[in-house]
């Protein structure tokens, strides 16, 4: 069966002959996008589109089904109209983590934007934050830290901690680097960081004081801080991006697994949320995407 969003994605690249503005039309990332056009191909049974370096066109299956596809969306839109007056709008309350990158934050809330006759309420926090509003059924799920009990279908990624530094910093070429060798360097404390107190006690134990720079409890302040050359931090590395380089820290193990926590009460009512899909589905594509780019 051929799904709405499908049907979207299909006209939107049609409309601009170009994968990338297609995706910031459909609110998606352009990974996302890719992986939905690739899916409709296989459904049709035909590549639906030439892609060169400078326009994406139509194959004579392409047109065929352009047609066709046109049909289809001027239909749903009707249909959309006719039942928008007796269809509830569906609320989805989403705890979300606040030490996840912002580009990624940004990808997931376009795509659960895009979800028709469903809304989204975000409210973001610490894990110690978001835990006791799940608890008391104030949000209806919560994208976190798992812990080891966690059910594996829940999670959306697993990531290890790096140094996170300019790209231009002296220690910047080194794959990994102990403990002792940031020694001297001036540090960024990260607030917010859920492995804060294990990051201070293996500095300790190994008897490394840095001086601390900056304190911050936003991790995209922390970034441009890094990014800026006023010091090093200890980051997940889902923070990795251009102008800064994250070598491993040696000896430091801690990892981290994010994924969905359900409120029990909530779960059968959320468990078909195509908005509360789309979000997690993007921020997992994101997750996939930065792996596939990490050297071996």
């Amino acid at each position: 069966m051929i799904e709405r969003y499908l049907i979207h994605y299909f006209l939107a690249v049609m409309d601009h002959g170009n994968f990338s503005r297609a995706a910031q039309q459909c609110r998606v990332s352009q990974p996302t996008l890719s992986v939905g056009i690739a899916k409709l191909e296989a459904l049709v049974g035909h590549v639906l589109f030439h892609r060169t370096n400078r326009r994406v066109e139509l194959t004579s299956a392409g047109a065929a089904f352009a047609t066709h596809a046109r049909r289809i969306e001027a239909e749903f839109a009707r249909a959309a109209q006719a039942m928008a007056g007796d269809a509830p709008t569906k609320l989805v309350r989403i705890g979300l983590l606040s030490t996840l990158p912002g580009r990624w934050v940004e990808a997931a809330t376009r795509a659960a934007c895009a979800v028709e006759g469903e809304r989204i309420e975000i409210v973001e926090g610490r894990m110690r934050d978001l835990t006791p509003r799940l608890e008391r059924g104030r949000i209806d799920v919560m994208i976190g830290v798992l812990d080891e009990s966690a059910d594996a279908a829940d999670s959306l990624f697993s990531e290890g901690y790096a140094l996170a530094m300019a790209a231009d910093h002296p220690l910047a070429r080194h794959a990994a680097l102990e403990p002792e060798a940031v020694a001297g360097a001036e540090m960024i404390v990260r607030r917010n960081c859920e492995a804060l107190a294990q990051v201070s006690r293996f500095f300790t134990r190994r008897g490394v004081r840095p001086f601390f720079a900056a304190r911050t409890a936003d991790d995209e302040r922390a970034v441009s801080y890094v990014k800026a050359g006023l010091g090093i931090t200890v980051m997940p590395r889902c923070f990795a991006q251009p102008g800064m380089a994250m070598p491993a820290l040696a000896g430091f193990n801690q990892r981290r697994r994010i994924g969905l926590i359900a409120d029990p009460a909530a779960r059968k009512r959320i468990e078909h949320s195509a908005s509360l899909q789309r979000f997690a589905e993007t921020i997992r594509a994101m997750a996939a995407e930065m792996s596939a780019a990490e050297p071996a």
